[in-house]
């Protein structure tokens, strides 16, 4: 029975059982979390796809790939460097590479994905923000230091593209889009 046990406690991590190297943060005091797993996204999934609006069916044509989100944010100068250590950490030992990344100022915005099966499909897509300095978030007038965001699953990026393109964001955030 012991057997039985060690076996499984060695195979989980392989079937995506395993934890984030991120997720330490998710109950820390000095970070905000935003954690949205695949049951949450199929129910959202199936709601949206009843919608008659484009947009929203093309969202959740791209959301029903997904497996996971997770978003991590801190205004707290120490718990950004421990995340930028981690994050360079996890970039070492994944197969991640970078898609692209926008310097503005002192912020920093970088893109990494992991290829997915398909082509222009990437299976893990990470995105790292640092140096937002007087950033306000929210009603509570938060500022944010750093974000760290992670998706996880089937991600098409030509969807991810049409989506960015429809947003208005700065030009150079709508190349996410494709490699």
């Amino acid at each position: 029975m012991k057997k039985v046990v060690v076996i499984l406690i060695a195979i989980l991590p392989v079937f995506g059982f395993s934890q984030s190297i991120f997720d330490k943060y998710e109950d820390m005091d000095k970070v905000g979390s935003v954690i949205v797993n695949k049951g949450m996204i199929d129910l959202v999934s199936k709601i949206g796809g009843l919608s008659d609006d484009a947009e929203a069916r093309e969202f959740m044509e791209v959301a029903q790939g997904l497996q996971g989100v997770k978003v991590f944010m801190t205004e707290d100068l120490e718990v950004s460097a421990d995340m930028s250590q981690t994050v360079k950490k996890y970039l070492k030992t994944s197969k991640l590479e970078e898609l692209m990344r926008v310097k503005d100022k002192d912020v920093n915005v970088k893109f990494y994905v992991r290829d997915g099966a398909k082509k222009d499909h990437v299976s893990e897509l990470l995105m790292f923000v640092s140096g937002l300095d007087n950033v306000e978030m929210g009603s509570h007038g938060r500022e944010l230091e750093t974000v760290l965001v992670s998706l996880t699953g089937d991600i098409d990026l030509n969807k991810i593209g049409s989506i960015t393109n429809k947003m208005d964001l700065p030009k150079d955030l709508n190349k996410a889009g494709g490699k």
